[in-house]
């Protein structure tokens, strides 16, 4: 086999002329090379679901689980996201002010360990959420919530019920209740404090520094969303902070601004691979209020929550913005089909990546308008997308409701838009070397067809490897690897079980190297797999 194979490769590369592996069509190289590509097969493309621990949306589903059954359920997601060919997870690892991980600086999760004593669940969760994630070549970005201290289902607002180590009980002038006296109130830290935004940097940075994760995500909760007839609880505040800011709305933003803008700063500071990403409100002003502003009238992040989405894409102090556009095609008051261009133009000519959030909880909600009802509704809204080259990704909320598949609707979008893999899309501003291709050493096949690939990689550090397959004896050019119609998996090891490979059909393998970043090397020499 090895003698055979080792002709095979050479009489290949002589044929067609190939000295040196040329580099695919995705990797970040010129090229004056125009291929013809399937859109539903995109060689990159973000794929993720978010998965919520607060209130034990989806993972852990109870508090208090041990920790056999907490592995063996988050392993289960894993194998959800990878039947559907995603390739990240998020998850929620702080959500209340909390922690999944022993932190220095903030208690244990009640919503992990069942109870607001701070008392340890004798393991390190994130360590393994991680692990777990990266042996499956999964990116991990860790999900924190700043400012939200407690849930309506916890303490709500009462600072007394709160963990006896939690930091809010020790500074109770940094806590703010809110709404008051009303359903749903619940703690949040009050942003407009100076020695807030730098205590939740450095509880958040902890995680960054100590584990390695590969994202560094917010969702949308800054100030809270507006309750009616109600002001968050910070005029004291503003009257010491405010300075020469002409309104409180201003001076918020700011304060906003200065979270993102420093937090983002210290992420790349400790390790400058970290994404960092943020899923805002669907919203940032409508255009009746700023010519700026999308063609929809409903709340505005900008004003409604003092949260400057735009800005913070248009002054790249993040790597990608996930707006939660969770609204049907046609909807008048916010139409997914304008918000999709809208947020395209405001990532254009920047180095942000945009992502799309999908409200997957809404599929088949009796208390949805029609839209929703139908199963084809959310594919819908991925092929909408195509037309937006903007638009490097998709991720859905949340875990519970994608595996679910209420009415069959992740069925078709899963068929239509995931049916290959996909790699991450790169970010050619984060650091990165030149990786010289794989050298594959040797095939093997099994009585049912599945063929075990093995390689070696010479020189520089490889995170992960993509696996090509083609159809007979071929050299396929640039364009072969040009989308994801030929890419049969990812791998962290050196070796590769295809086990889609059909008894006796013949086969051509390229292998490519990536880095942690998901830049990619030029594919190996090709490898015939003959019987």
């Amino acid at each position: 086999m090895r003698k055979t194979s080792a002709a095979l490769i050479a009489a290949l590369v002589i044929a067609g002329g190939l000295v040196a592996p040329a580099a695919p069509a995705s990797a970040a190289t010129t090229t004056t090379t125009t291929c013809a590509t399937n859109p539903a097969t995109p060689t990159r493309q973000f794929r993720a679901m978010w998965i919520a621990s607060v209130t034990n949306i989806d993972w852990p589903s109870a508090p208090g689980h041990s920790e056999e059954k907490l592995k063996a359920e988050y392993r289960a997601w894993l194998d959800l996201a990878q039947r559907l060919n995603h390739n990240a997870v998020i998850v929620q690892v702080r959500p209340t002010a909390d922690a999944f991980w022993p932190s220095p600086y903030e208690p244990w999760s009640e919503w992990l360990t069942g109870a607001r004593d701070g008392v340890s669940p004798g393991w390190d969760p994130l360590e393994f959420l991680v692990g777990e994630a990266h042996a499956r070549n999964l990116e991990f970005h860790a999900w924190f919530n700043p400012y939200r201290i407690s849930m309506p289902q916890g303490a709500g607002p009462d600072v007394t019920k709160l963990a006896p180590n939690h930091p809010a009980r020790q500074h109770p002038d940094w806590a703010v209740p809110y709404p008051v006296n009303a359903a749903g109130s619940r703690l949040y830290y009050n942003p407009g404090i100076p020695a807030v935004r730098d205590f939740v940097q450095r509880a958040m940075l902890d995680a960054v520094v100590r584990y390695d994760i590969d994202g560094v995500h917010f969702d949308d909760y800054f100030y809270p969303y507006p309750a009616a007839g109600q002001d968050f609880a910070d005029d004291a505040t503003f009257a010491q902070y405010g300075g020469d800011f002409a309104s409180k709305a201003d001076w918020r933003r700011h304060n906003i601004d200065l979270l993102v803008q420093e937090f983002g700063a210290k992420v790349k500071a400790a390790k400058p691979w970290v994404k960092f990403g943020i899923s805002p409100f669907g919203i940032w002003r409508n255009k009746a209020t700023d010519p700026l502003g999308s063609d929809t009238n409903g709340l505005q992040s900008y004003d409604a929550i003092y949260a400057d989405t735009r800005k913070w894409v248009k002054e790249e102090w993040i790597d990608y913005i996930l707006p939660q556009i969770y609204w049907h095609i046609g909807l008048a008051v916010a139409d997914y089909a304008k918000l999709v261009p809208w947020w395209s133009d405001v990532v254009a000519g920047t180095r942000v990546h945009l992502y799309i959030g999908q409200a997957d909880y809404k599929i088949a909600d009796p208390a949805q308008p029609a839209p929703w009802q139908d199963p084809a509704e959310m594919s819908r809204h991925l092929t909408f997308n195509r037309d937006y080259p903007e638009v490097d990704g998709n991720v859905h909320f949340s875990a519970v409701q994608v595996r679910a598949n209420k009415i069959g609707a992740t069925d078709i979008y899963a068929a239509e838009h995931y049916s290959r893999p996909a790699l991450v899309p790169q970010m050619p501003h984060l650091p990165a070397k030149p990786l010289l291709f794989p050298l594959v050493t040797g095939a093997s096949r099994a009585a049912d067809g599945a063929v075990t690939l093995r390689w070696k990689q010479p020189l520089g550090r490889a995170t992960s490897y993509a696996v090509y397959r083609f159809d007979g004896l071929t050299l396929p050019g640039r364009c072969g690897f040009a989308d994801a119609a030929h890419l049969v998996g990812t791998t962290r090891g050196t070796s590769y079980v295809d086990g889609s490979a059909v008894p006796g059909a013949r086969y051509t393998y390229f292998v490519t190297a990536l880095d942690r970043l998901w830049n990619e090397s030029p594919p190996s020499l090709p490898w015939p797999v003959l019987h």
